[in-house]
């Protein structure tokens, strides 16, 4: 019996050689669904198996938690230290990083968790390496720093490869699908907007996970590609960015040439970066706040001032209720209603609700029962 190696491979060769048209698409998606599935249960073996590792579970705090994704050796270790002076051991061999190791960053009044993880290799998604435990920290994040160095930038590929056979979507938003199993009926579609797909592509796919009967809505725009994450539904998807370090061992001309190649290949320009001189290391706390998508809200309690000085960081789009979850929950449970000043609302002091969704810069005030 062939490997998961090689009944992947096998699959990819065929995706390859096989034409997209309206004749073969119900084959891809099939052969598609087949390919996810296979990875699935290879991800799922892997995360079971006996084994794991010291310091591989660390418990989530501050506003946000980064992750530094990258080769081993890129210098990550480095970076933690430089962005929060956490001791992270450095050398100039690979694997020194042995446990994820946590470090603090505050900035613009954020207090934001970057964790340091052991180098990815190929492989990692389904176990290889220490593959499954990076793995589980990684689906775990609020964003993803992909950090190759100017040695190895063009093989950044594998990573990305590596989180996406992993279930990790980078920069991809959610595709609005709902999938019912139903017990009679076959395949029901309904569709909000345009659909790429069709019914025969729908019951292609579903048939390789045995659904038969099924209410299926979608909306929006969704590819086959979509509609299979959405089908086993473990899909996370989270923002990333790519930063190159180690710029100050090349010239200005080689530095150019790989930042313009990056910047082509996958559509936004990389940070630039040395970890061990602080190069850009400021433009890098800023892409990571602004990646973060933070904004401020500030408070005011009844009766008194805003505090103007200290605002509270909330990751956006947020409403009053997470606000107040923020804050305590009891909040909640016991709020009657809340008065609002800035671009939100019509006008100053208005009434809201729990459900109302806040700008950055919004002054709030929470009125609760005694």
């Amino acid at each position: 019996m062939s490997s998961v190696e090689e009944q992947i491979r096998e699959i990819e060769d065929e995706l390859k050689k096989t034409p997209y048209n309206k004749a073969t698409s119900k084959h891809i998606g099939r052969l598609k669904a087949k390919l996810a599935r296979i990875r699935d249960e290879a991800v799922a073996r892997a995360m079971a198996s006996s084994g794991g590792g010291e310091g591989y579970s660390v418990k989530k705090s501050g506003d946000a938690t980064v992750v530094l994704v990258g080769f081993p050796s890129v210098g990550k270790s480095t970076l933690l230290n430089t962005l929060t002076g956490t001791k992270s051991e450095t050398a100039s061999y690979a694997f020194t990083t042995l446990t994820v190791i946590p470090g603090a960053l505050e900035h613009k009044g954020a207090r934001i968790q970057i964790l340091d993880i052991p180098g990815l290799i190929a492989g990692a998604a389904i176990g290889k390496g220490r593959g499954k435990e990076v793995i589980a920290v990684v689906r775990g994040a609020d964003l993803i720093l992909v950090l190759v160095d100017v040695f190895n930038e063009k093989h950044v590929d594998v990573l990305l490869r590596e989180l996406y056979d992993a279930g990790i979507r980078i920069n991809h938003p959610k595709p609005d699908i709902t999938i019912k199993k139903a017990g009679c009926g076959g395949i029901r579609l309904n569709t909000v907007g345009t659909a790429e797909l069709d019914i025969e592509d729908i019951r292609s796919i579903l048939a390789e996970s045995k659904i038969v009967n099924a209410d299926v809505l979608i909306r929006g725009e969704v590819s086959q590609d979509d509609f299979i994450d959405a089908m086993f539904g473990n899909r996370v998807y989270v923002p990333a960015f790519i930063a190159v370090n180690k710029v100050d061992l090349v010239d200005q001309e080689s530095r150019k040439e790989i930042e313009e190649d990056m910047e082509n290949r996958f559509g936004q320009p990389p940070i630039m970066l040395s970890a061990y001189s602080g190069y850009h290391i400021e433009e890098l706390k800023d892409a990571i706040y602004d990646n973060l998508g933070f904004m401020r809200v500030f408070l005011k309690p009844v009766g008194g001032p805003a505090d103007m000085e200290e605002p509270l960081i909330i990751r956006s789009p947020a409403t009053v209720e997470d606000v107040c979850n923020r804050l305590h929950r009891d909040f909640v449970d016991k709020f009657r209603y809340a008065k609002v000043w800035g671009s939100s609302v019509k006008h100053d002091a208005q009434r809201v609700g729990l459900a109302h969704t806040l700008n950055d810069g919004d002054v709030l005030t929470v009125v609760t029962r005694c």
